[in-house]
Parts: C-alpha cells; sequence; structure tokens
C-alpha cells in the first residue's frame, strides 16, 4: 500500500505540472488585459506595472517562474487586489467553501446510503417507487433550482432559516441541502442498485440458511459489499461539488473561492483564475487518492492486488 501511495503522488506532481502549464498558457491565449484601466495609462506607468508583475519577460521565463513559485504554492500578487497574494486571498476563502463541500458530501452519501438501503430493501414497492423518482428528479434538477426552492419556501415563507449569508451554521444548512441533493441522489441509485444485486447472492442465501437476523444479514454483510461501487463515486461527485458550489456561494452570499473565482473572471484577474484553477485541480486529486485508500480498505483484495 505504501508503494502504490508514493506512485500515486508521483503521478499527483506530474499530473499538476500539466495543470500549470494548460492553466499559464491558456490565460495567456485570453482575449483581454489584466489591467483594466491600461488605455488610460501612458507608455512609461505601462511599463512600469508590467515589471511589477514581471509581464514585460519573455513567455517562457515568466512560464518556468510561475511554474516553480506555483509548485511552492506562490501563485504571485492579485491585479484586482493591489499587493495583495493570491495564497493568501484563497486561503481567506478557503473555510466556508471546505466546510460547505464537506457538509453536502456527508449529507449526500450518508442520506443516499439511507434511502438507497430503504429502497434495496422494500424493492417493487411504492416506498421503492417514491425513493427512485426522488433519485431522478435529484440528478436531473441543477443544484441552483434546488437553492432558489429553499430561499423562497424555508427562508422566505417559513422564515425557518437565513436565506443567504454567512453567520453560524444555521446559515450553512440550506446550501448544504442545495448543493447535497446530487450526490444524494447518485448514492441512493448506486446503493439500491448494488443492494439488490447483493441481497440475492448465493452468500446472503446461505447466511439466511444460518439463521442470521435480516438487520445482521443486512448491515455486516450486504451493506459492507454495496459500499465498494459508491466509494469510486466520492471523486466525482468531489468534482461536482466543487464546480456546482461556485454557482451555490453566489447565490447564497457565500464568502468562498467560488464568488471569488467569478469576480476574478469579471476582471480578468489572471494571477486569482490561475491560483484557483490549480487549487482545485489539487484538492481533486487528493480526493482521488483518499478514495483509493478507502477502496483498499473496504475490500482487502484490492489492496492486496496493488
Amino acid at each position: 500500500m505504501i508503494k502504490y501511495i508514493l506512485k500515486r503522488l508521483a503521478i499527483i506532481l506530474l499530473t499538476l505540472v500539466l495543470v500549470i502549464s494548460a492553466t499559464f498558457f491558456l490565460m495567456k491565449l485570453m482575449p483581454g488585459s489584466p489591467l483594466a484601466n491600461a488605455e488610460r495609462l501612458s507608455e512609461a506607468q505601462r511599463k512600469l506595472i508590467e515589471a511589477q508583475y514581471g509581464l514585460d519577460k519573455p513567455i517562457f521565463i515568466q512560464y518556468v517562474t510561475y511554474l516553480w513559485d506555483a509548485l511552492h504554492f506562490d501563485f504571485g500578487v492579485s491585479f484586482q487586489f493591489a499587493n495583495q497574494e493570491v495564497s493568501t486571498l484563497i486561503a481567506q476563502r478557503m473555510g466556508p467553501s471546505a466546510q460547505l463541500g464537506i457538509q453536502a458530501l456527508i449529507f449526500g452519501v450518508i442520506a443516499g446510503i439511507g434511502l438507497g438501503s430503504a429502497a434495496a430493501v422494500r424493492r417493487n414497492t411504492k416506498t421503492d417507487t417514491a425513493l427512485s423518482i426522488l433519485a431522478v428528479l435529484g440528478i436531473s434538477i441543477p443544484s441552483f433550482v434546488f437553492a432558489a426552492l429553499l430561499q423562497y419556501w424555508i427562508g422566505l415563507k417559513l422564515g425557518w432559516l437565513p436565506i443567504a449569508g454567512w453567520k453560524g451554521f444555521a446559515s450553512t444548512i440550506l446550501p448544504t441541502i442545495a448543493l447535497g441533493m446530487s450526490p444524494l441522489a447518485v448514492s441512493a441509485r448506486f446503493i439500491r442498485t448494488e443492494m439488490v444485486d447483493v441481497l440475492g447472492s448465493d452468500y446472503i442465501e446461505l447466511a439466511r440458511a444460518k439463521g442470521l437476523s435480516k438487520r445482521e444479514i443486512i448491515w455486516k454483510h450486504a451493506m459492507r459489499n454495496s459500499l465498494i461501487p459508491l466509494v469510486t463515486l466520492i471523486g466525482p461527485m468531489a468534482v461536482n461539488l466543487m464546480t456546482g458550489s461556485i454557482v451555490i456561494e453566489q447565490i447564497f452570499s457565500i464568502p468562498g473561492i467560488g464568488s471569488q473565482f467569478v469576480s476574478s473572471i469579471l476582471t480578468n484577474d489572471y494571477q486569482i483564475i490561475m491560483g484557483t484553477t490549480i487549487v482545485y485541480a489539487m484538492m481533486l486529486m487528493v480526493v482521488l487518492l483518499i478514495t483509493d485508500i478507502l477502496y483498499g480498505l473496504i475490500d482487502p483484495r484490492i489492496r492486496l492486488a496493488k
């Protein structure tokens, strides 16, 4: 397992270099200028600002410098916020985004496992049909639609929870539910499918013949094997939460990375765009590594094969 982790870390480093390289050159190809008021500046002022940000150097030198700095978590200085380090700006907004993503993932996976298990145990009943419809709706409807509905009914009409803002745990509940509906639906669908197959397998019949209770069969045998394919989906679900949180943060006025990323695009702040993209990529690669480790812990056969 240690050898496998070291190999994956090497792959992560190589992937990170490719992401940094692609992000850097794509930003250079973008139309517009990070200097919002460049047309109002004199030639001397323009050259002074370009020298300050290293834009007067050849592209290759800029690339090598940025690659080296980015690998040391130095993403340069923001164009939008004067003399503000991009790494500092991202770190300041990492907390709300991370909290929202983790809460949504935990809520979605746990609720999805519960609903999927209930549907599998009561398969071909009205409960199973209702839960299957809920899963389809959760996958089909975008998170921002759920966000608008939750804001209107629970926040505005009933007044139970804050509509927007980031003041305490209560203000995180609505965005967590809105963002967690997709992983909830995906988890429920996969757990239901896998558990139905597992409950019809030979070793489950053997467990019944031994006189094990229904609860023991479900939790000690069926659930463990049904979780294996779900663990492989944690990575893709985490990606959906990362990208989906950008919209949710805007809707609920959450001071996270997503809202900062949107504002940096509007102002052509290349440094923040590149830094945020790299941070997202690093988070994804770490999540995928943790997913593979969990996959091996759940199924010892996979761990031995590695």
